[in-house]
């Protein structure tokens, strides 16, 4: 590639032709799952243990343990548990997650992997939650801003109009940081915008010592442990020296295209694992394609996303 190449041309992307000839079917699919997850060698998801027996006929699962004698599979005690879908249909899914930078609906899963859309969207938030990942503070000069997610007031039916003024009215609440030198991204869904609420998100996920860069809203006022420094958006001031939150905001339009453009709708009780999606794909947008794809399955390790949790809103 020349350094005039478009886009990030040095990472070495995936082609839908080599997609499929690299997953022909569940049995090639299920080998790069293993692969993926178990990097040093198979090991037991209940015990640990590498003492495993793999079974020539694959029944009644695959694996089985020496130590604590359970019964496993590739799918046992990750995202995966339980699932019904081929590995095939899998690794295609957590393609489209990977390389689609504005996210993926379930209805065009529904349609691309002829899936029903109930399992499409199972699909879909289990992928989302694999997402989730803890790598650590943010330090050097971070970048920290706040923003409004929902529909608009006026769009809405007479009935659901809460008519209670404008701006964020009705909608959820995001905060955001992001380190300018490593363009790490950090975000969660708030309850409010006070002052306790955004130094407690600034304190979890920035290093004591870090220059914080904010607009001049007022919660942001009277930090500790940090260098503060702020533009005054209210008098139309966006750069002042090194300060701005650009990059922050950057995110909040890829968030905010994708909620218009792709999924159309991010309700308040889900919306938590789309804002964990959208910052967990920008932290790994520098890999190569596969590599993002391998990272993602290591992540599903340990986590369960069971359909009725989801429809009840019991997970986390």
């Amino acid at each position: 590639m020349t350094a005039k190449a478009p886009g990030k041309s040095y990472r070495k992307g995936i082609s839908l032709p080599v997609l499929f000839a690299k997953f022909p079917n569940d049995e090639v699919a299920e080998k790069w799952f293993i692969a993926s997850r178990w990097r040093d060698g198979v090991k037991c998801p209940k015990c640990g243990s590498d003492n495993i027996q793999e079974r020539a006929t694959r029944k009644p699962q695959p694996y089985r343990c020496r130590s604590c004698r359970k019964d496993f599979s590739t799918k046992t005690g990750s995202i995966m548990h339980n699932s019904r879908l081929g590995y095939q249909t899998w690794a295609i899914a957590i393609y489209l997650f990977s390389t689609s930078l504005k996210g993926v609906s379930s209805m065009k899963l529904h349609r691309d992997l002829g899936i029903t859309q109930k399992s499409a969207w199972h699909l879909t938030h289990r992928i989302l939650k694999a997402f989730e990942v803890d790598d650590g503070k943010l330090d050097g000069m971070v970048e920290v801003d706040e923003t409004y997610v929902g529909g608009l007031e006026k769009n809405k039916h007479k009935d659901k109009k809460l008519n209670q003024g404008r701006g964020g009215t009705g909608k959820s609440i995001v905060v955001g940081a992001k380190a300018r030198e490593t363009n790490k991204v950090k975000a969660k869904v708030i309850e409010n915008t006070k002052r306790p609420t955004l130094h407690e998100f600034i304190e979890n996920n920035a290093e004591g010592g870090s220059t914080v860069m904010t607009d001049d809203f007022k919660s942001y006022r009277k930090l500790k442990s940090y260098e503060h420094e702020f533009v005054c958006h209210s008098v139309g001031e966006y750069v002042m020296k090194q300060a701005h939150i650009n990059g922050v905001e950057s995110f909040w339009a890829t968030l905010k295209r994708a909620h218009k453009g792709t999924y159309h709708k991010m309700s308040k009780k889900h919306l938590h694992r789309y804002v964990e999606e959208f910052a967990g794909r920008h932290n790994i947008r520098e890999q190569d394609t596969i590599d993002q794809m391998m990272d993602l399955v290591a992540n599903m390790e340990g986590k369960r996303l069971e359909y009725q949790e989801l429809v009840s809103g019991t997970d986390g």
